[in-house]
């Protein structure tokens, strides 16, 4: 009897694992089969399906049962837009058909299960996550798009659809500013094509580099999901590129798994990248400010030979010319004009003589009555060497004598010759001018920090500064030196200290990108005076490409002080904006697109 039992089982045993392999082969013919679906919900599937994001469209491959009509999709994808073609069956079939004009994306395809779905237990800190509400959302949603290097959409796209019940779109705002910091977009499979398995998608997940909130991009992925999950969504999938590690992180945190759908897209200019292999090993070597240029010039035709990875030195050659750079440093720029930026006492008189606003100064070796009577006279003082970059040696409202003679050592380890300036109040505006004109604006903001509650000053800025050196590539980061700890004196705390939760503590006076400082455009905005005191100073100087540095009451205001030139300016600190393409332009100007060289002989002709 025991026997019998025991076969009985084994055999109800067999049969059901045998149901569950057939079931299982079922599935995945239905899901991953180039055939259309099978079973009790077949013919409920509306066919050819697409959606337009407004960066492209997103083609939903399971609806498609004929190759050819879904080539013949993508291949209607407009002009400077990106594509995708998502839940392709049997992609190898689809590229065998145009391997000329497509590509297998190198991305994954990442679930989460809806009904395993856990809400986070703790709230976010310093933002909300809301919906899309004003066209000002939707150039804000443009403006982190731009420095993620994502494609714009047009702002009345968003607009338009708002209300769309297809496509829904959260931004994360902060509480106190109003600024919008994240973004991501969902898209309900049922009311696109009536999904029978109840799908939906997230796409452009997306935050600013600038922002100093933690948490942003799990609150986004987080609300997106709880938006669903009402909407009776089964599953939440998503695409991430194989090599995003931060963001793969983030997704398998919060319960994201991989699947096996495939993505294809066509050969594009947008998506240059993403099929023509690798760069080469010394282009990864590259900074940031290098590599923006090199990828401009090499998507021109311009041969590129890096000559010094380690240094940013690099030839670009088209046509018998040659020019030779170091990041935006080129042959164009002249030893003379180079030496007068060097030194920052000479800048100052050369931009004085071409009528550029100045404030005053002197230098450390005139004596301490000289010192006194200055300090007295303009309350806080700049202590910063003549010769040096990226924030290095400067001392910001310096207010004691005491101070200025520690600021003044400080300084001489960079350079003996030590300029005393008096301190101007406002905001760090850096105008980047290439070829005299007016290219890019940003305002440049110090390190700060923002109270958990918990968290100590020194843990916070290390904590910010981890933050920005990945936002960065390595770039920006806030030391933890004598000048952090005076400023985060001043603010009335020590670098043991917890500030309250939402306390916001300005950990360093200057805006250098190099110790943290934040970038913000203000090229659509900027006063006609500043950019008209940013050209002369250029031309005093007689330099093509340079950074110039004001000290504003606001982007908008004409009031100002010169504080610097750069020679080197970083090209990569400013996106949207057209940096690295103006600079080609002025390298090599055959290069310009026959509309682009039209225009420019237009703008000439105007001057």
């Amino acid at each position: 009897m025991v026997s019998d039992k025991r076969g009985k089982d084994a055999g109800e045993g067999r049969e059901h694992r045998g149901s569950d392999a057939y079931s299982h082969r079922l599935k995945r013919l239905r899901t991953q089969g180039m055939k259309p679906p099978i079973g009790p919900d077949e013919g409920a599937m509306q066919p050819d399906r697409s959606i337009d994001c407004g960066w492209g469209r997103v083609v939903f491959g399971q609806t498609f049962s004929d190759t050819r009509l879904l080539i013949e999709t993508l291949r209607a994808e407009g002009s400077d837009r990106r594509d995708i073609a998502i839940y392709v069956r049997d992609p190898h079939v689809v590229l065998a058909t145009a391997p000329q004009e497509i590509f297998l994306d190198p991305s994954h395809t990442y679930r989460l299960d809806l009904s395993t779905y856990r809400a986070a237990s703790k709230p976010t800190q310093g933002f909300f996550i809301r919906r899309l509400t004003s066209e000002i959302d939707a150039q804000a949603i443009n403006r982190i798009y731009a420095a993620r290097g994502m494609v714009q959409v047009r702002p009345d796209f968003f607009w338009r659809q708002r209300d769309a019940r297809s496509l829904v779109y959260f931004v994360a705002e902060d509480e106190h500013t109003g600024e919008v910091l994240g973004t991501v977009t969902g898209i309900d499979h049922v009311r696109v094509f009536n999904d029978p398995e109840k799908g939906a998608s997230l796409w452009c997940l997306a935050s600013d580099p600038q922002a100093r909130h933690r948490g942003i991009g799990e609150a986004l992925v987080r609300r997106l999901a709880e938006h669903f999950i009402a909407r009776g969504a089964a599953y939440l999938d998503l695409s991430v590129l194989h090599d995003n590690d931060p963001a793969i992180g983030l997704y398998e945190k919060l319960g994201f798994r991989r699947v096996p759908f495939f993505t294809i897209k066509r050969k594009n200019q947008i998506n240059e990248k993403l099929f023509t292999g690798p760069e080469a090993e010394d282009y990864e070597a590259l900074n940031p400010y290098a590599q923006l240029i090199v990828t401009e010039a090499r998507r021109r035709g311009i041969s590129v030979e890096i000559t010094d990875a380690a240094g940013g030195f690099f030839r670009l050659s088209q046509g018998g010319r040659s020019v030779h750079c170091r990041e935006s440093l080129s042959e164009l720029t002249s030893a003379t004009a180079m030496s007068i930026c060097d030194d920052k006492s000479v800048t100052r008189r050369f931009v004085e003589q071409a009528g550029v606003a100045v404030p005053r100064q002197m230098t450390a070796d005139a004596g301490t009555e000289a010192i006194s009577g200055f300090l007295e006279d303009a309350g806080a003082l700049v202590v910063k060497p003549a010769r040096g970059e990226q924030g290095r040696g400067i001392s910001v409202g310096v207010t004691t004598l005491e101070e200025v003679g520690a600021a003044v050592e400080k300084a001489k380890a960079y350079c003996d010759t030590v300029l005393i300036e008096e301190m101007v109040e406002g905001e760090d505006l850096r105008l980047i001018v290439i070829n005299f004109r007016l290219v890019a604006a940003a305002i440049r903001r110090p390190a700060h920090v923002i109270g958990d509650g918990r968290s100590t000053v020194e843990q916070l800025i290390a904590a910010q500064s981890t933050r920005r050196a990945a936002a960065t590539g390595g770039e920006s980061n806030i030391p933890l030196d004598a000048e952090t700890e005076r400023t985060v004196r001043a603010a009335g705390y020590t670098f043991a200290d917890v500030p309250q939760e939402g306390k916001e503590i300005r950990v360093r006076r200057t805006a250098n990108l190099h110790t943290g400082g934040t970038i913000h455009d203000v090229t659509d905005i900027v006063h006609p005076r500043l950019v008209d005191a940013a050209v002369k100073a250029a031309r005093a100087i007689d330099i093509p490409v340079v950074g110039i540095d004001l000290m504003v009451k606001s982007p908008q205001s004409a009031d100002y002080a010169f504080i610097e030139a750069n020679e080197r300016p970083g090209l990569a600190n400013h996106e949207p904006q057209p940096t690295a393409e103006r600079f080609v332009d002025l390298l090599f100007p055959l290069s310009m697109p026959a509309a682009a060289r039209a225009s420019h002989r237009e703008i000439q002709k105007q001057e």
